[in-house]
């Protein structure tokens, strides 16, 4: 599938090579200069016993070319080599070097200019190329519509805010999008970057929010937002899950192409027409949408191509004269509905809105709609997604496996980390060894764990006399870690899990709300939540905790979470990406 999707990747992102002229020892080949010489000057260098093959130059005009070997004064043949001044000619190359990289300054001289004259001299001497320090007014590319426009290029304000409600006030250049923005934050709040990260667009009063693509300009999105709209940091699991598992996020009986071939497609030939734009796959499918102006909702069956979300006016006719057009591709957005049912009486908890680009978040502007399942939703709004931009978003998929992601010196310690790079080891010897034995990797795991334990039994807390008991360490040494939540409740642990993108193996930890003692491990799993109580054990006078009544136990939370890593024992899944909430 990887090998499909590349061939594709390079055939709609391959750019144009320009024609490079050829170099003679180190000199440019060009139509377009044609050094004069003497002639007497060429004849005296031959006469010299100048070496034939020495520095000469190709001209490409044959015009020229026969001038020259008819030409009676000099009596030269076309193959003969002709010398050129060429310390002069670099010369004046290495001065129009100097002077187009020069940069762009202020002229303290403004009273001298004429009226038509800029009193700040323009960036265009910038070489190709060079970014610009964000400091300048420069005349952007044309509009879609043909007119030209002034884009500023000043840093501007941007406030983001963290799942606790905190802001921060970030000043970013014009051009920065929103994954530069996102590894900025990731930076500062010294953060582990997985390229999981995402800035959402959220609209309180609405009940709306969206993640924003990559390479979407966060400027130009403020600029459309309305005053009570903000910035969210937070994770986003989902951005791109459905490259890794395409059928999972396109069941078959919602894809037409599917329903009238009556076959499987396979994920890369899936993922290829959704991509390519010759190609036009189409998704169906029965949806509740909100009436115009009213609170009754209507199911129809709609379907959404690459030209836009349309209705069936007639059960599920595909008859041109039957369908109704609800929303364009190009010119909206896709948003979640957060309170569907508080704000526009859903009759189902799977909403989502079909926003215009030039709406400010009227009601009339919206178009909202509902979907059966959790499965429906996210099959109709990554197909719009991936409608609006295409290939671009493989593009986005693509660059953070392709650069090299340098790691923070800041970024805090993590005990959970992937099972690719956990693996058990024996030091005993003289040199250390893998250990490929897993029964043997669980037992010098169990055996570290309590050596480690007994070395903290001599370490005091805030200088107190008293030792540190490891039933009263095992009981807190989870709450500095990013997958305990707490104390929260069953309906937040959803809300969370929902928002970091309902893959398969988010989890959270959390106390539980019926025993105080005990814990609840709150999973993902086929676009579902499930909950798994974690109890406390005794054995030989010794705290444990286990998840399957006690025929697996575990000194702390952090062993179990790293053995269910590692091991599905009795989940349906392995755990895999932790639901982690930062405070910016």
């Amino acid at each position: 599938m990887n090998s499909s999707l590349e061939s594709l990747y390079s055939t709609c992102s391959g750019h144009q090579t320009e024609s490079t002229p050829l170099l003679h020892n180190g000199q440019s080949t060009s139509s377009h200069h044609h050094p004069h010489h003497h002639p007497h000057t060429q004849l005296n260098h031959q006469r010299q016993g100048q070496h034939p093959h020495s520095l000469c130059q190709v001209t490409s005009d044959p015009s020229s070319s026969s001038a020259l070997a008819d030409s009676p004064q000099t009596g030269l043949r076309r193959s003969q080599p002709m010398h050129i001044l060429a310390v002069r000619r670099l010369q004046e190359e290495e001065q129009q070097l100097r002077t187009s990289s020069l940069p762009a300054i202020p002229n303290p001289f403004p009273e001298l200019c004429s009226p038509a004259s800029s009193p700040v001299l323009s960036p265009g001497s910038l070489p190709p190329g060079e970014p610009s320090n964000g400091k300048y007014i420069i005349s952007s590319s044309d509009r879609l519509d043909g007119t030209r426009c002034e884009l500023s290029t000043y840093p501007q304000i941007v406030k983001i805010f963290s799942e606790d409600g905190m802001g921060k006030v970030v000043e970013i250049p014009a051009d920065m999008t929103a994954r530069d923005l996102c590894q900025l934050l990731v930076y500062k709040s010294h953060c582990v970057d997985d390229n999981s990260w995402a800035l959402v667009e959220h609209h309180p009063l609405l009940g709306l929010e969206r993640c924003l693509e990559d390479h979407e300009l966060v400027v130009q999105v403020q600029a459309s937002m309305n005053s009570d709209s903000r910035f969210l940091f937070r994770k986003n699991y989902a951005k791109y899950e459905f490259f890794r598992n395409p059928l999972t996020f396109f069941p078959e009986h919602m894809v037409a192409w599917c329903q009238e071939t009556n076959r499987t497609i396979p994920p890369s030939q899936l993922l290829q027409s959704f991509l390519a734009t010759s190609s036009c796959p189409e998704i169906q499918g029965h949806m509740y949408v909100k009436e115009v102006g009213r609170k009754s909702w209507k199911k129809v069956y709609m379907f959404l191509r690459r030209s836009g979300l349309y209705c069936s006016t007639k059960g599920s006719s595909k008859e041109p004269r039957h369908l109704q057009l609800l929303a364009d591709i190009e010119e909206s957005n896709i948003f979640t509905v957060v309170t569907g049912k508080k704000h526009h009486s859903a009759p189902t908890d799977y909403g989502f809105c079909i926003k215009p680009n030039k709406s400010r978040g009227e009601l009339k502007d919206l178009r909202i709609l509902c979907a059966e399942d959790e499965q429906a939703r996210m099959c109709w709004m990554t197909a719009f997604r991936l409608f609006k931009y295409g290939i671009v978003l493989y593009q986005n998929y693509k660059i953070p496996q392709q650069r090299k992601t340098l790691i923070s010196h800041f970024s805090a310690p993590v005990r959970s980390v992937s099972e690719n790079s956990l693996v058990a080891m024996d030091f005993s010897g003289r040199i250390g060894r893998v250990i490929d034995n897993p029964v043997e990797a669980q037992s010098a795991a169990m055996e570290e764990g309590h050596a480690w334990r007994k070395r903290s039994q001599r370490l005091n807390v805030l200088g107190s006399h008293s030792p540190l008991h490891h039933s009263s360490l095992s009981s807190v040494i989870h709450i500095t870690q990013l997958w305990f939540h707490g104390r929260i409740s069953r309906e937040e642990s959803h809300r969370i899990i929902h928002q970091q993108g309902n893959v398969d193996g988010l989890f959270l930890l959390r106390v539980s709300q019926s025993n105080p003692k005990s814990f609840v491990l709150t999973l993902c799993h086929h676009q579902k939540i499930k909950h798994f109580q974690i109890l406390p054990c005794e054995e030989d006078g010794q705290s444990f905790f286990s998840l399957d009544d006690g025929a697996t136990k575990f000194t702390d939370l952090i062993q179990l979470v790293e053995f269910y890593q590692l091991n599905r024992g009795v989940l349906p899944c392995k755990l895999k990406h932790p639901c982690t909430v930062v405070a910016l």
